[in-house]
């Protein structure tokens, strides 16, 4: 009897993964036979942005309510209030109003002008996909870097990317808390990539999902170590990007640390963190 009933559960797995699969390619093949391309690049990937953003916030919200969280926030001493996340509310909402629909506009001529396919058929495998965000990561970290750097130039940090450090302990919704012209030239980093691998709808719309998830990471404000975003390679994550917050220098990168580590700009960063090792070992003595 235990051994008819460990045999069907490998077949209940495999029915259960299948039947995700089928709903997944039904709920693809309606949306591409019920509405234009047009709705589908702009109208489509404008909700899937909104939603992917609030709901990945979401956690980063929730843990400042968790009493056994608090151990893994990384400035414990900069509580998160309800004016400063009302304030990050208000501008990211006319963000995804003012700057992110009229990017989505531009995503539909984008795919029009690549003839990019939509149809299920065309669709390229789940590792296909996976390798292009990660080269994606790649050519957008090495984009980041260098323009996040020169935006902190003296000549033009208050114009600009101010605004973005009105928040010295960041939390979630930071992540795209920025000025209009911030955004944009930062955001040419996630279209290079765009550029270079993008060979179906389903790629933008991992891409975006993947992008979403690293940036509102790094900013979450907390260091988790079940986290599997370390699983990646030279990963920064939200203690390398914290302290760039708290220091306003240094630590430039947004995904990996090597452009940091070639132009010595998370020095700072390291003696921060071995002097507070320390202090911490002495204070163990």
């Amino acid at each position: 009897m235990a051994e008819s009933v460990l045999s069907a559960v490998p077949i209940v797995e495999n029915a259960t993964a299948a039947a995700g699969i089928n709903a997944f390619e039904q709920a693809w093949r309606h949306m591409t036979a019920n509405y234009t391309r047009f709705q589908i690049a702009t109208y489509f990937s404008a909700i899937l942005h909104f939603i992917s953003y609030f709901l990945i916030c979401t956690p980063s919200f929730l843990f400042q309510f968790l009493p056994f969280m608090e151990k893994y926030k990384i400035q414990r001493e900069k509580p998160v209030t309800a004016a400063n996340e009302w304030k990050c509310l208000r501008l990211i909402l006319a963000s995804q109003i003012f700057i992110q629909a009229p990017f989505f506009v531009g995503a539909y001529y984008f795919c029009e002008l690549t003839n990019m396919p939509f149809s299920y058929e065309a669709m390229p495998r789940w590792y296909t996909i996976l390798a292009q965000c990660f080269g994606c990561l790649v050519v957008e970290d090495t984009w980041h870097y260098f323009m996040h750097r020169a935006l902190h130039h003296r000549s033009i940090y208050k114009y600009i990317h101010k605004i973005h450090h009105n928040f010295q302990s960041p939390f979630g919704m930071v992540a795209e808390y920025a000025h209009p012209l911030e955004t944009m030239i930062l955001g040419m980093g996630t279209m290079w990539g765009m550029l270079l691998f993008a060979n179906h709808l389903i790629f933008l719309w991992v891409w975006m999902f993947v992008r979403l998830i690293e940036t509102i990471d790094v900013h979450s404000g907390y260091d988790i170590p079940l986290n599997p975003m370390h699983l990646i390679p030279f990963y920064g994550g939200a203690k390398f990007h914290d302290f760039h917050h708290m220091n306003f220098t240094g630590n430039y990168s947004s995904t990996f640390t090597w452009w940091d580590k070639i132009f010595g700009t998370d020095s700072q960063f390291n003696e921060y963190y071995k002097k507070k090792e320390e202090e911490e070992l002495k204070k163990e003595k």
